[in-house]
């Protein structure tokens, strides 16, 4: 059965379940991508969404992502300025399933789904933010990304993007702590003075790694509440999507997660590319997966190893930072380039890889394992370590899925899920590979873990180095692929393509398509607009880091703070992901 008819089927099934009173007058033949598009009335949304969750036969887990579309200049079908956008997601059967409810401009009002998926708390608060469109009964429908003082939503199409806006006060964070209060049904306020103390941790501490700032009060040592703010580093990533060619964004992504920049690089570009319909040759695939794993080793290296720095440990930091270096120098001999390696290319990559690159990939993969050793006799069994580890930050496989978390922090509460084995893509599902899992979801856990994928990471490479095949690192597609210098000198079609590519650059046609790989953080995901010009429409990016970092307070609360430093680098928040 093709694709298509598999989503024809999947829709018409939902249809009926759901039945006319929710729908809202589409066919059915609409998809995001592999994943078909359910038009729901905008007054039926909380049950319709109940549903989905609820019911047996479908039972979606997780709401993956949440967005808005601004149709101003590319109206839809139904007539609204506005679409919410759904990504929702069955994590035992990998099925999915995209829900759009059209928003007119005249009431921006839809009912909130926080009572369904915690996840839904902070990605209503980016879409309000940055749409307008407002959430009934949402606890705390405050701005997430802008401060306080700002004045309009930088997504909407007729926002003026040279508008500058000055924050003339710091922004408090108490009427959120006092929110936090009444949520945990805490006293709203203290009766004596000095009993508690409010403490800010961040954005400059340097155990937050970056600009993380949350907001704790503090009963001695023990942290009673914890508010997070983030946007410190919000740097306008789908605004600028919006303003650039599609190959143009490939840089934007590197600063993403800039610890690993490839696999930004990689999960873009096939996302662009399944909205092309483009297939990459298998030579480029086998590339592709070497360097998101190289990534994926680096990133954990230096995520535990500054971890196990802030709680003291000082010598494990330089046996993991010195493998990340060497990586990096094999890396840097392929891309040209260091941290951000801008390598791939919609349909391809920059430049094939080198026999001496693949085998200073397979030198520098024979030191993984004896420094991943090295660190383990050091702090597996350390006293030390494992008080400062053990059964801190716990969270429960049911919290962990409906704050959206996904990656090795989810792993790590004894769910074994990994994209790479549930969903494979590219040519992960050849590899022979585990997916290590903890037990208790506690830091000590998510830095297991990640250990463990180094050294799983290492069997997908080396497998895929005696695989890789011969053949052509670029797709042929003459609309998205520059020919070949002889082909564009010698032969008026190959002029031609060259012109194209350089003039009007790459214009999938109109659709969507949202599409996620396994980056190290978890599910890297891009939900992309195509109205048939050269530029995306729009570009959301589901970040890993900001549906983890959103739980950070309910595993820091009850804890010292220490802890929080612990559980905060076990989490391995990424600002440029984070923020965007």
């Amino acid at each position: 059965m093709s694709t298509a008819t598999e989503n024809k089927s999947d829709f018409s099934e939902l249809a009926q379940k759901l039945g006319a009173g929710f729908l809202s007058g589409t066919t059915g033949e609409e998809r995001a991508g592999l994943f078909p598009i359910v038009w729901v009335k905008r007054e039926a949304l909380p049950e319709a969404l109940r549903f989905l969750k609820e019911s047996p036969s479908y039972r979606m887990h997780q709401l993956s992502d949440l967005t808005a579309i601004d149709r101003l200049y590319d109206p839809a079908p139904h007539g609204d300025r506005f679409e919410l956008v759904y990504c929702l997601h069955n994590l035992e059967t990998e099925r999915r399933v995209v829900v759009k409810a059209s928003v007119p401009e005249s009431d921006l009002l839809v009912e909130s789904a926080t009572p369904l998926w915690r996840a839904a708390n902070w990605a209503e608060r980016e879409v309000f933010d940055q749409y307008g469109i407002r959430f009934k009964n949402h606890p705390n429908l405050r701005r997430l990304l802008n401060h306080r003082e700002f004045v309009g939503h930088p997504l909407r199409k007729d926002y003026d993007i040279f508008r500058g806006q000055w924050l003339t006060e710091a922004d408090d964070l108490m009427e959120e702590m006092e929110l936090r209060r009444r949520e945990k049904g805490t006293p709203a306020v203290h009766d004596e003075p000095g009993e508690t103390m409010i403490l800010n941790i961040g954005p400059s501490h340097p155990a937050t790694h970056g600009t993380l700032r949350s907001l704790v009060e503090l009963d001695g040592e023990t942290i009673l509440h914890a508010v997070p703010e983030i946007g410190y580093l919000h740097r306008g990533f789908e605004k600028s999507a919006e303003t650039h060619e599609y190959n143009q964004v490939i840089p934007y992504t590197d600063r993403l997660n800039y610890c690993s920049a490839l696999s930004n690089n990689v999960g873009y570009a096939k996302a662009v590319e399944q909205l092309c319909g483009i297939e990459v040759p298998e030579r480029c695939q086998y590339i592709r997966v070497i360097l998101c794993e190289l990534n994926r080793i680096m990133d954990h290296l230096v995520g535990n190893g500054a971890n196990i720095v802030d709680l003291g440990a000082l010598t494990n930091f330089w046996y993991l930072f010195n493998l990340r270096e060497k990586i990096y120098t094999v890396i840097e001999g392929l891309t040209g380039a260091r941290l951000t390696n801008s390598y791939t290319r919609i349909g391809g990559l920059w430049a094939d890889a080198t026999d001496e690159f693949l085998a200073q990939t397979r030198a520098v993969l024979k030191e993984v394992p004896r420094h991943v050793g090295d660190t383990l006799k050091l702090v597996a069994r350390n006293r030390i370590f494992i008080d400062r580890c053990v059964g801190v930050g716990k969270i429960s496989v049911d919290d962990a899925i409906s704050f959206g978390m996904t990656g090795p922090c989810l792993r790590a509460t004894g769910l074994e899920y990994d994209l790479r084995k549930n969903a494979p893509y590219y040519v992960y599902d050849r590899f022979k590979f585990e997916v290590p899992t903890g037990h208790q979801g506690d830091t000590y856990d998510r830095i297991m873990v990640r250990f463990e994928e180094c050294l799983q990471s290492v069997k997908i490479i080396e497998q895929a180095l005696d695989q890789m095949p011969k053949g052509p690192f670029r797709a042929d597609h003459p609309l998205a692929v520059m020919p070949e210098k002889k082909d564009t000198y010698g032969s008026i079609e190959g002029l031609v393509n060259h012109f194209k590519v350089v003039m009007h650059g790459i214009s999938p046609p109109k659709g969507e398509v949202y599409d996620c790989t396994e980056s190290p953080n978890g599910e890297l995901g891009f939900y992309v607009v195509s109205d048939g010009t050269m530029r995306p429409y729009k570009c959301k990016v589901r970040p890993p880091c900001f549906y983890t970092y959103a739980a950070f307070p309910q595993m820091a609360e009850g804890g010292l703070i220490a802890d929080a430093v612990a559980v905060l680098g076990s989490i391995n928040i990424i600002a440029g992901e984070l923020d965007r």
